[in-house]
Formats: C-alpha cells, structure tokens, sequence
C-alpha cells in the first residue's frame, strides 16, 4: 500500500440503516451542546471523543503546558471502527482528519464568532495561551479547511453556533438532513 487513499480503498463501505454524523470545530464552538441535542432529537448516539479518550485511556498522557492528552491516533480508531460501522453515531471532536472518510455521511463544521468564542474559552479556565491559540485556529477557519480536505465537498456544511437558537436551529437541520438521508439510503 502506497498511502491512506489506497488502505481507504480496499475496506468496503458497509450498508447502513442509520447515517454517521461528525460535529466539530474549534473548542467553545457548541460541539458537545449541539451533539447532545442532535442525538435527543434524532435518536443517534452521541460519542463525544474527549470523554471515550478519557475512559479508555486512548491517549500517550498529558500535556501540561495545555492541560489536555496527547491522543494516541491508532488506539482511537482501533476503538471506534466496530461502534462506527453499523451507524447512528454523531460523532463529537474538535479535529476531523484523523477519522476514515468512510466512517461519515455528514460532517458538520461548527463557527463562531470571537467576540462569543472568546468569553466560552475563558468560562472554561483555559490559560492564555490555550485561549489565544483556540481564538487564532478559530479565525484562520483551521478546522473547515481540514473537513474539506478530508472529506467530499458535499458532505461538509459549515454552521454558525453563536447561541442557542442558532444550535437549535442547526439541530432542526441535521434533523431534516437526516430524514432526507434516511429516503435515500434505506431500501
């Protein structure tokens, strides 16, 4: 095997009755919060990837200058193929492009605007430099850019997430995204 695209091309794409979703963006963008009313709203299960790094220890320890693990890709992606395969997960991580393209019908990129980003990343305690980091990731569009790399063009959607009714309304739209899915894909 030459590259990835290649490994990619010899695992089959599995029939699924229920679509994957991936949400992600910068932290503070409202991946968790709109994660777990898209999965209330649809019935999907919601798998946020911090807390399963967390529980299963899929990590290389802890970064201090950040205050975060240092994720061990392999172990991850080991973890998840089996849960991923049947379907009906949303998927909730700040980065998109360790995942297998197969694993997604959707992948929805959450922005924010900095003047609401920035308060969210303080709330949370993260050190200056954590905050000024996320804040510049979150202007130069680091985590789009990597979805439409990583991804078929028409399977990304960017959405605003600056408040609730804005989560809420995006959660209408997977919502309906998935239904339409659903006509399309399920004999």
């Amino acid at each position: 095997m030459d590259s990835d695209s290649d490994y990619e091309a010899e695992i089959p794409h599995f029939p699924r009755d229920l679509p994957n979703i991936l949400i992600t963006g910068t932290p503070g963008t409202g991946k968790t919060t709109t994660s777990e009313m898209a999965a209330e709203a649809t019935g999907l299960t919601h798998i946020n990837v911090g807390d399963l790094v967390k529980a299963k220890s899929l990590h290389e320890g802890l970064d201090t200058e950040y205050d975060s693990y240092i994720l061990d890709e392999d172990k991850l992606i080991d973890e998840m193929e089996e849960m991923m395969r049947p379907g009906g997960k949303i998927v909730d991580f700040h980065t998109c492009e360790i995942f297998p393209e197969r694993w997604f019908d959707l992948v929805i990129v959450l922005r924010t605007d900095n003047g609401v980003l920035y308060p969210r990343l303080e709330s949370r305690g993260y050190n200056a430099k954590k905050i000024n980091e996320n804040m510049e990731c979150e202007i130069m569009q680091v985590v789009l850019e990597e979805a439409r790399e990583s991804y078929e063009e028409q399977i990304v959607i960017e959405l605003e997430s600056n408040s609730i009714e804005q989560m809420e309304e995006n959660v209408s739209r997977i919502k309906a995204w998935m239904e339409s899915w659903k006509i399309k894909n399920v004999a």
